[in-house]
């Protein structure tokens, strides 16, 4: 008799090649519900509804459909067990060789725009999980696939095994059909709990060499059943990426996701921009980067908001950098590139979309804020000197405050023609920032941009930048104390604009 393979798919990529070769390569017999059996069926494959299989139809609106003992007996047989066999053969069940499962897509559902409750629920799928998880612990028997990635290695191992998955496919598959309804499961709870608990998992992509430092063992996790972000990325080149690659890259993709039209880029070490700036072309912006801080931006990780093309992928091969993502990447670009076989070279067409949440670990828990993805907008701005800023000013004060909310707190940024000329970083007080970023600076100071995102308590900051020729200041006010800054910038004949909103970064 032909083995049965059921199919029963929300995500249908893939479906129908899995088919055909399951009918004509391997003469399996199909069953499957739904749309999935519509889909078969306009393909010309032949199929039976899982509702003449079991000879009870669809109920409930199709919340009954493979809930049946003709399913989950054909699922759940132990074929070394006789009793088990004996019961299949009394109620005229067929032994299940095959289970192809994915669910509902009820994360993408309720990431939707005015998604109601009982919307929701109906996204909540009960068959699909039971069937994942019947035939996944009945894996020494039949083989289960949650994933259409999973499909082509299915049918390699059909065709180098004689016809039969391996009890190692098998298990493996298992394993990613249990990670599958847990995911499923972890999503449905978070969103029915609200505020009252926060859960979070995900499926190791790859182990990492080590963390942050040799003795620190670490792994890469996607989160979801879709991948995303970093995930989604594809490497054209380079080593594995490392977990400090990792951060500096998420660190990266934040800055230049501020940056939508105008060609822009960014180099990173340790999570703080050396250079970041934008250009006429993405070349330009590149060149203007690296020259904010060239000697910092060896060993650096880039990120660039539009394709690599060969200007580019030319002055990226002149020094050593550890990664590259852009939207995509050139031809010619790609080849200039694999002069330096050793540069992780990434393209995440998506560089924009990140985290709604952020997550720190802390002793006997965790910490969970909604990420700093607010959009500055200069209307809101409040100039609260009696000069007032150019346009072109207000322009160059709109960038430093982009950047200086990607730096570490305390942050200073000194900017001039869409470049950071001096970024002070993480220090423990203001001042020091400030003369760190003015230092580094130099004599591009005059006339030059200074942000700082959070508040001067006193006046010393604004005099220091005003002696070292900076004509403009953006901060966030707030506190008791702006009246004496504000009365430093109109003595010195400076700009001062008022944002409103903070942006520390721990």
């Amino acid at each position: 008799m032909a083995r049965l393979a059921l199919l029963s798919v929300s995500n249908k990529t893939g479906l129908i090649d899995l088919a055909r070769s399951l009918v004509e390569e391997f003469d399996f017999d199909l069953i499957s519900s739904g749309g999935t059996a519509q889909t078969l069926k306009d393909a010309g494959l032949p199929v039976t509804k899982v509702a003449d299989y079991t000879g009870s139809p669809e109920i409930l609106g199709g919340r009954v459909k493979t809930l049946h003992p003709r399913i989950h007996g054909g699922i759940l047989a132990r074929r070394d067990v006789p009793q088990d066999i004996t019961d299949l053969e009394n109620n005229q069940i067929r032994l299940i060789d095959l289970v192809v499962v994915n669910l509902y897509p009820f994360e993408e559902s309720i990431a939707k725009q005015g998604v109601t409750l009982s919307q929701a629920v109906e996204q909540i799928d009960i068959g699909g999980p039971a069937m994942l998880r019947a035939s996944s612990k009945n894996f020494a028997h039949l083989a289960v696939l949650s994933d259409p990635a999973q499909y082509e290695e299915y049918l390699r191992e059909l065709r180098q095994n004689n016809g039969e998955a391996s009890l190692e496919f098998r298990e493996k598959s298992a394993l990613k059909g249990f990670l599958h309804t847990a995911s499923y499961d972890q999503a449905i709870a978070s969103y029915l709990a609200g505020t009252q608990q926060y859960t979070l998992s995900g499926t190791q992509l790859q182990s990492l060499r080590y963390g942050e430092n040799p003795h620190q063992p670490a792994a890469w996790y996607q989160t979801g059943t879709t991948p995303t972000g970093w995930a989604a990325a594809t490497k054209l080149q380079g080593k594995e990426l490392s977990y400090n690659n990792l951060v500096d890259l998420e660190a990266a993709r934040r800055i230049i996701a501020e940056f939508a039209d105008t060609p822009a880029a960014t180099i990173i070490k340790h999570t703080n921009p050396c250079g970041t700036a934008l250009g006429s072309t993405i070349s330009e912006a590149y060149q203007k980067a690296f020259n904010a801080d060239s000697t910092s931006a060896f060993g650096g990780i880039v990120a660039l908001n539009h394709p690599i093309d060969a200007a580019t992928a030319s002055e990226l091969t002149k020094t050593f950098l550890e990664c590259v993502v852009a939207p995509s990447c050139d031809p010619e670009a790609q080849e200039i590139l694999a002069k330096k076989s050793n540069v992780r070279v990434l393209t995440l067409p998506d560089l924009s979309s990140g985290p709604k949440d952020t997550v720190k670990a802390i002793a006997g828990g965790f910490l969970v804020q909604a990420s700093d993805n607010i959009i500055a907008d200069t209307s809101q701005w409040q100039v609260v000197t009696e000069r007032q800023p150019t346009a072109s000013e207000l322009a160059e004060l709109l960038f430093a405050w982009k950047v200086c909310k990607h730096v570490k707190s305390n942050a200073i940024v000194v900017t001039g023609d869409r470049t950071t000329l001096g970024v002070g970083a993480g220090q423990m007080n203001r001042v020091g920032s400030v003369k760190i970023a003015l230092e580094q600076a130099g004599e591009k100071a005059k006339g030059a941009i200074l942000a700082s995102d959070g508040f001067f308590p006193f006046d010393d900051s604004v005099r220091t930048a005003s002696a070292s020729g900076i004509t403009a200041i953006v901060q966030p006010g707030g506190s008791l104390r702006d009246k004496d800054s504000i009365k430093a910038a109109n003595e010195l004949g400076l700009v001062m604009v008022l944002t409103g909103v903070r942006h520390f970064l721990h």
